[in-house]
């Protein structure tokens, strides 16, 4: 016989023994539906809409790679107070987005420059038929409360260029001579 051969059962006995070690351990699976998981700040869910700051310049829709989001506006006339003549005013009448085309990509959210568009945490939205994922903006605006405060900013960090600009202009008026 060969001394190399292990003994009859051992493989049996050593795997019960990892069994026996992990059988009162602490799981580390979590219940989804029950136990939300905790995400990390940033994390990217849903797009949500400010409606109120749109002002349906379709950035947003033209700079999407996928062309999922389709926007629908017409111009309104108002007469502002303490103005001569009248102004017009684009007004939303639609925001979809199509999430079975979006890829997450984020660029609708970086070019809106009127901050309309915001990443939501939400992640868990579930649709049973794919033609029921084209999001309007009564649904866009109600993710609105789910997304979270803008992080504070370091204080040992470096000022904002529009406030060292401030500051050196004070300085600079400050400064000055009277005439």
């Amino acid at each position: 016989m060969s001394q190399n051969k292990p003994a009859p059962g051992r493989a049996l006995f050593s795997g019960l023994g990892v069994t026996l070690r992990n059988l009162f351990r602490r799981a580390h699976t979590k219940q989804y539906p029950d136990v939300k998981p905790e995400l990390p700040a940033r994390s990217r869910g849903v797009i949500a809409l400010l409606h109120e700051n749109c002002t349906s310049c379709m950035l947003c829709a033209r700079e999407c790679p996928d062309w999922c989001i389709y926007i629908d506006s017409h111009k309104e006339t108002y007469q502002p107070e303490g103005a001569a003549r009248p102004r017009q005013r684009n007004v939303l009448d639609r925001f979809a987005i199509d999430y079975s085309l979006c890829m997450y990509c984020g660029i609708c959210v970086e070019v809106c420059p009127f901050d309309a568009l915001f990443w939501s945490p939400e992640f868990d939205y579930v649709e049973t038929d794919i033609r029921e994922m084209l999001h309007e903006k009564e649904k866009l605006q109600s993710w609105v409360a789910t997304v979270p405060p803008p992080p504070v900013n370091d204080a040992n960090g470096e000022p904002a260029k529009e406030l060292v600009a401030a500051g050196k202009a004070r300085e600079k008026a400050e400064t000055a001579p009277d005439s």
